[in-house]
């Protein structure tokens, strides 16, 4: 079974879930993978997307964000995973959107317009690992000093930093 069969049976298996529900709905093709593991959902968006997917997840009773992160899956390519995990008290269900981000120009919309928490855990992830967030309203650091050379969470980042 290749990874668009394994999207399939998962969003098949969860077609009853509010988000696969809402994002199959609309935006079908925004959905480039979904697993099911350990009892949670992951859905892997089209990083154009993020943003339209984010409203719709909200749109369809997903009330909370949880948190912002990333993953730096060096040296494998698209390099970067920015993970939102999503609750909606109401349905009593998570959802994780995941985004891939490529080394050469990691960036990713900003999804501050549909939940402002997000503001700090984008700057955080600008901050250590180096992935944008275009159309945020203040990408900087957040953490390091300005003046800092490098983006200390990425893995190839020298242990002693930059001499």
């Amino acid at each position: 079974m290749g990874p668009e069969q394994d999207k399939v049976a998962v969003l098949e298996a969860h077609a009853r879930n509010a988000a696969v529900a809402a994002l199959r709905g609309g935006m079908a093709d925004a959905i480039a993978a979904a697993k099911w593991d350990r009892d949670e959902l992951t859905l892997t968006i089209v990083r154009e997307q993020i943003v339209a997917a984010a409203r719709t997840v909200r749109d369809a009773g997903y009330n909370f964000l949880e948190d912002v992160t990333c993953v730096d899956m060096f040296p494998d390519e698209p390099r970067f995973r920015v993970v939102y995990h999503i609750l909606s008290h109401r349905l009593r269900e998570r959802v994780r959107l995941v985004v891939l981000a490529d080394s050469v120009d990691p960036v990713v919309d900003s999804i501050t317009g549909v939940w402002p928490s997000a503001d700090f855990s984008e700057r955080e992830i600008f901050d250590l690992f180096g992935v944008r967030f275009g159309g945020h309203p203040n990408m900087r650091r957040i953490m390091m000093p300005d003046e800092w050379e490098g983006h200390p969470l990425r893995k190839d980042y020298p242990v002693e930093g930059y001499r």
